[in-house]
Formats: structure tokens, C-alpha cells, sequence
């Protein structure tokens, strides 16, 4: 089956409006079906429920929508991920100390699924004390750096570990204790996703470790899946595209370079 794929996003990431006329306007082009990656959870419900009653199909990837209208959902389980994250900074810290939880934004369904995971995880264990949850980084880098460096003021001294569910925040969180001497360890700093100032910050030691998802895979799923539906194929509902811990350690190892640098060849053939 040959097919044309059409990219379109909004132009900030955090920019519901404009997705939404993204997606009306694919209807209105009467495309045979769409991949969609959500920024809100709620707000891109009614687009995807218009779409399934105009008969064009969405494949929902990397960040899950309240509705049961979209064909499959496509993405990382982002709550196992989190809690991987969690367990990874109780490990680090020798199940004691004090730890923070910087999020992302209200309404990003996965950051709210891989925040969770890791509040989960860190509650089985008495002697880690959460002492800041409920700051919110926003869309950026710029102000992730800014809402870092808040909770750093603050917090900073008393502060053993912190958790970040996505790049940005990852990065902005890095930067904000490279700025205090609290980088390279003194500070134990798991993060979310690996892109390229992320593994830096990771094989340099400013970060401990990094949860990874595959998004090369999720992106090439997602098409494959519509183009499944379209040929008359069954779809499986839920397509999990995994999740893995990356530290210093692993690193070097092909399974986790290939995470880290996708072999684009392998999904262009």
C-alpha cells in the first residue's frame, strides 16, 4: 500500500488550540486516517470523537486521551517507567533522604501517568521524605530552568534526590544545580527521555539515570497501525513500545545506543 504521510504540529508544545484546529483541519481535507500525539488529555477528546464519527480513524501515540473513540494507543507505559524512575532514586539514595518531584504540566496525560508511577513507588519506603510535589516546570526548557531554580532556593540544602518526568525538565533541573555545585552526584538527579543534552548531562554525571523511551518505534507503529486498519487488518488496542533505565553503566551496550541513536535505516527499509 503506498502511502503519503502529512506532518503538522503545533508550533509550541504546549499549544492546545492550535492542535485542535490541527486536527479539524485534516477532517476537513477528509484524510483516510491519522497519528495523533496528544498535549492535553482532555482538551483533544472532542476531535478525536468527531473524527470517529466522520469515519477517519486516529491512532493516539506517546500520551493517552480519555476517550475509548481512538483506533489503538500506541506509547511507553508511562506509569511503569516512573515507578522505575522511583525505584532507581531509592536505590541510589540507600532508601533515605529527602527527594523531590518537579511536573510538567496539568493536563499532559503521560507526565501525569510517569508521576504517578513514581510517587508509588517512593511511598514503600518510610525513610524517603517527599518534601516538594507539587511545582510545575510548564512547557520549555526556559522555564523548567526557572521553576528549578525555585525549588533549589528553597529546598536546596535539604535536598538528596529529585525526579523529572521529561526532557525539558530534566534539562532545566541539570542546569539549575550545575549553577549551585549540587551537579556530578551531590544531588542524585533521575530524569525522563534522551535527548542529546540529556545523555551529556548523564555521561558527565550530572544525572543519574534516565528512563528512555523508544519514540522512532512508537512514531513507526503508530503509521503502521492505521495502515493495518486500512487494509482490513485487526489492531490490537493497546501497543506497548517499552521502557528502559539507562545509567552510566549500560550506556556503551548496543540494545541502549540504539535507544539513544535509532538506526533510521532499520525503519526506512
Amino acid at each position: 500500500m503506498k502511502v503519503e504521510i502529512i506532518w503538522k504540529g503545533p508550533l509550541r508544545e504546549d499549544d492546545r488550540d492550535q492542535q485542535i484546529q490541527v486536527v479539524e483541519n485534516f477532517m476537513t481535507r477528509r484524510v483516510d486516517g491519522m497519528v495523533l500525539a496528544p498535549l492535553d488529555s482532555q482538551a483533544l477528546v472532542a476531535p478525536v470523537v468527531n473524527a470517529s464519527k466522520a469515519k477517519i480513524p486516529v491512532v493516539v501515540i506517546d500520551s493517552d486521551l480519555k476517550t475509548d473513540k481512538q483506533l489503538s494507543f500506541v506509547a511507553t507505559d508511562n506509569y511503569k517507567g516512573g515507578m522505575m524512575g522511583g525505584e532507581h532514586l531509592v536505590k541510589l539514595l540507600g532508601g533515605k533522604g529527602n527527594v523531590i518531584l518537579l511536573r510538567y504540566a496539568v493536563g499532559s496525560a503521560s507526565t501525569e501517568a510517569r508521576e504517578a508511577g513514581f510517587l508509588e513507588a517512593i511511598k514503600k519506603h518510610p525513610d524517603i521524605k517527599l518534601i516538594s510535589s507539587d511545582q510545575y516546570a510548564g512547557a520549555t526548557r526556559e522555564t523548567s530552568y526557572q521553576a528549578s531554580q525555585n525549588l533549589l532556593n528553597r529546598y536546596g540544602r535539604d535536598t538528596d534526590g529529585i525526579f523529572c518526568p521529561n526532557e525539558s525538565v530534566t534539562v532545566g533541573m541539570s542546569k539549575a544545580l550545575r549553577d549551585i555545585g549540587k551537579a556530578g552526584g551531590k544531588v542524585k538527579l533521575v530524569g525522563f527521555d534522551a535527548g542529546t543534552q540529556s545523555v551529556q548531562d548523564l555521561k558527565r554525571g550530572d544525572a543519574q539515570g534516565l528512563i528512555v523511551q523508544n519514540p522512532v518505534r512508537m512514531g513507526y507503529l503508530g503509521v503502521m497501525t492505521v495502515m493495518k486498519h486500512l487494509r482490513g487488518e485487526t489492531v490490537e488496542k493497546r501497543v506497548d513500545t517499552g521502557v528502559t533505565l539507562v545509567t552510566s553503566e549500560n550506556i556503551e551496550q548496543a540494545e541502549v545506543k540504539e535507544l539513544i541513536n535509532p538506526p533510521l535505516d532499520k525503519y526506512l527499509n
